[in-house]
């Protein structure tokens, strides 16, 4: 089972804001822009697919890497929560490889980290994991692929990354966005969150479904 420490702070995180929320216009949001899914997302999916990647079912060891809070809602274009979407997320482990086929040195793969998790947010449109603070691997800036499916069948496929990171701007995926205002959408500004947990950061995230 995971640790008890783990699963308070994934309560803590569902039932409160980690961050403060800037507060969404009442209309004209800019959607957040879609991205490639990248060449690694899951052929298969984890046993343990929550909003904890970085924490195991079953294993005692935590993932290496920097733990990152990242949370955030889902809105549509006139700022009101979409209940019932599904938020996924991916990404590399603290050495830059990913749980895929085609991923070169999969067999030095953390094991301890989850790589994939998943959940149902509610009407509030929060959403929240536990995750690690991407890494840089050759040919792309740190990032954290996610995708987002609504009840209506809406689906949109997008990256974050981090804000100031020099690496950015060498990025062809990240590169590919030129509006300004919609790179803010997927820039993530990292904070200390000493008061959730020791040595992580945090960050708040919404994301804008057209």
């Amino acid at each position: 089972m995971k640790t008890s420490t783990s699963r308070r702070l994934l309560l803590a995180g569902a039932g409160a804001s980690l961050l403060p929320f800037a507060s969404a216009r009442a209309a004209g949001l800019i959607a957040t822009p879609q991205q490639t899914e990248g060449p690694f997302y899951p052929t298969a999916f984890p046993a343990d697919m929550d909003n904890d990647l970085v924490q195991v079912r079953g294993q005692q060891a935590r993932a290496m890497g920097t733990v990152l809070h990242l949370e955030g809602r889902v809105l549509d274009l006139n700022g009101k929560p979409v209940d019932g979407a599904i938020v996924e997320i991916w990404q590399c482990d603290a050495q830059g490889i990913y749980d895929h086929p085609r991923q070169p040195g999969r067999d030095r793969r953390d094991s301890a980290f989850q790589g994939y998790g998943r959940l149902l947010v509610k009407a509030d449109g929060r959403y929240t994991f536990r995750t690690l603070t991407p890494v840089a691997y050759p040919g792309r800036t740190p990032h954290i692929h996610f995708k987002v499916a609504t009840s209506t069948g809406k689906m949109l496929t997008s990256q974050f990354y981090i804000a100031g990171e020099p690496s950015n701007e060498r990025d062809g995926v990240f590169r590919g966005i030129r509006d300004p205002r919609q790179r803010e959408l997927v820039e993530m500004k990292l904070q200390p969150a000493p008061g959730l947990e020791a040595g992580a950061l945090a960050t708040s995230m919404d994301i804008v479904v057209s």
